[in-house]
């Protein structure tokens, strides 16, 4: 029985992460908003208006502000999509930044049947598989703010 509440509970939680993201503190002080979380966590999209609390001495983005709202993600995608006998944790990022951010900045994570596929092949041969992604922030006009690189450390957990 409350095995059963706690599955529920936990289904609840990930059909409302975006929710829960967006209440997140350093995210709600930074003005990050989740605005889409695919229900297969294979998509999602994130965006920051430039406002008093994430911009620097000179009126742009903060650089580590635009950081923070590319953090996460695909770590949290390839923990729902991978499983529970997998580790998942970011191992190394680095933000190379093209332009400075003036108004809203926004990012999209995309996950495809192949990227998991690669993952649970490398596991197969290997013990720890270290992915690399690049996401892109854009600021309205489309034009590249910054872009990210995020290492991950993906292993099977040991039993």
């Amino acid at each position: 029985m409350m095995r059963s509440l706690l599955k529920r509970a936990r289904g609840a939680l990930t059909q409302r992460m975006d929710l829960v993201l967006n209440l997140y503190p350093p995210y709600l002080g930074a003005g990050v908003r989740v605005r889409h979380i695919s229900d297969d966590y294979r998509h999602i999209c994130v965006e920051m208006p430039l406002k008093l609390s994430n911009q620097n001495y000179v009126g742009t983005h903060f650089g580590g502000s635009l950081y923070s709202m590319v953090d996460p993600f695909y770590m949290l995608m390839f923990l729902k999509n991978l499983g529970p006998e997998v580790v998942v944790w970011d191992k190394a990022a680095s933000i190379r930044f093209k332009r400075p951010g003036r108004g809203r900045v926004r990012a999209e994570f995309r996950l495809d049947q192949d990227d998991i596929d690669a993952v649970w092949e490398a596991l197969a041969q290997q013990r720890v598989y270290e992915p690399v992604f690049e996401v892109e922030i854009f600021d309205d006009e489309g034009q590249v703010v910054a872009q990210v690189q995020k290492t991950l450390y993906i292993r099977k957990k040991e039993r």
